[in-house]
């Protein structure tokens, strides 16, 4: 009895501390966020790849940055993009185009405020073999 109630405590103990202290995650895309890939290549050691993203309104990429340079295209709806320090760094619609530079310091979101779907053409221009976007946790703003 004593060995369960050690467990049960130690256990309890562990869940308490995840809750208060427990490390930042990453924040994942919003629901029915969808990315089909249109072309790629590969030329040396660099992938070329475009790709047709769907964020539906209300919903976000989830905080991310990349470990390439990304060239956007609105073709439909309005992107509102943030940087990690919560501040808006662009609003961008239909026609407009936007760069993401590449690397860990420049964690941003987007995220589609309208009414309607956001939907965008982007070239990602990465490191062969390097995924999309690497996640990143939310930096403290008080949205997703």
């Amino acid at each position: 009895m004593g060995n369960v109630l050690r467990t049960g405590v130690a256990g309890t103990a562990v869940l308490c501390l995840s809750l208060v202290a427990g490390p930042a995650y990453a924040t994942p895309p919003g629901p029915g966020v969808t990315g089909t890939v249109i072309a790629q290549t590969t030329v040396g050691d660099t992938d070329y790849i475009l790709r047709e993203i769907t964020v539906p309104a209300g919903q976000s990429t989830g905080w991310h940055y990349h470990d390439g340079t990304l060239y956007g295209l609105v073709k439909e709806g309005t992107l509102s993009h943030f940087d990690s320090n919560c501040a808006p760094d662009g609003t961008y619609q239909a026609g407009a185009t936007l760069t993401e530079p590449s690397g860990s310091n420049h964690v941003h979101i987007g995220r589609n405020l309208g009414t309607t779907p956001l939907v965008l053409d982007v070239l990602y221009v990465l490191p062969h073999g390097a995924p999309f976007s690497e996640d990143a946790p939310n930096p403290g703003c008080d949205f997703q």
